[in-house]
């Protein structure tokens, strides 16, 4: 059976003092649970920190993003490498603030991929949709082009190391989150793609999570639907409570 996955991304939130001490109290927290792996994505600069509360805990670490390039003359960029070397285990690539604001392309979003898998960590993939591209029905087309791109040349065995993160555009920040049947309708789009498709191996198996919104209020719902393998989770991580609402709520489910 495959644990669900809720990975906690704290964007450009929280000083390294606020980020040890909640990475603290989520080790205290996890400790006394099983069923569950759950991540936290602090910034840049609180990752190394954060990875010596977190070492040989139950907590796992990831990168909020990296530089499509192994080293070199990258002013202001950090390497798959350097977060490999302060503890990662996972990355999150091709959010969807990544592609809007810094003008990201699957075509970076899969280099990215296959230097993450090289380095033996887990690329968490997001793909979604904006509100017009959904109004005008485009929304399968946009994800599939999607995940053609961000995905192309990976082998079967890789996507051990592979997480997909829906997240419709729309929803995210803005309170108003997909319904159960239209998260279910996309996972289940993607399993087809990737199972069927791109003839990935079930039985190694890429979970499919829900980001965009997640509460403490609607999680449960959308985390008991069995297509959604966990959820990647944004404002409502930055709470310590609300946080392990919802990580209660993957676990029930």
């Amino acid at each position: 059976m495959t644990l669900p996955l809720v990975i906690g991304n704290w964007k450009m939130n929280m000083l390294a003092s606020e980020a040890c001490d909640m990475a603290r109290s989520l080790v205290d927290r996890l400790s006394a649970t099983e069923g569950a792996e759950v991540v936290v994505a602090p910034p840049f600069t609180s990752l190394y920190p954060v990875s010596q509360i977190v070492k040989g805990s139950r907590l796992g670490l990831a990168g909020q993003n990296f530089c499509s390039e192994k080293k070199g003359a990258y002013t202001g960029e950090v390497s798959i490498e350097m977060l490999k070397d302060v503890g990662c285990g996972y990355a999150l690539i091709g959010h969807s603030e990544r592609r809007q604001l810094f003008g990201e392309t699957d075509e970076e979003v899969n280099k990215k991929v296959h230097l993450a898998m090289q380095m033996g960590i887990t690329a968490v993939v997001c793909v979604g949709e904006t509100q017009d591209q959904r109004k005008a029905g485009e929304t399968l087309n946009v994800i599939e082009t999607q995940l053609s791109g961000c995905l192309a040349g990976l082998s079967s065995e890789s996507i051990a190391h592979l997480a997909i993160a829906y997240e419709p555009v729309w929803a995210i920040g803005t309170g108003s989150n997909a319904t159960p049947d239209q998260a279910v309708e996309i996972h289940k789009f993607i399993r087809k793609f990737l199972f069927g498709s791109q003839g990935f191996s079930e039985e190694i198996g890429a979970r499919i999570l829900y980001g965009g919104s997640v509460t403490p209020e609607n999680c449960k719902e959308l985390l008991g639907e069995e297509e959604i393998d966990g959820a990647l989770v944004g404002g409502a991580s930055l709470n310590f409570e609300s946080f392990c609402a919802i990580i209660k709520s993957s676990l029930e489910s």
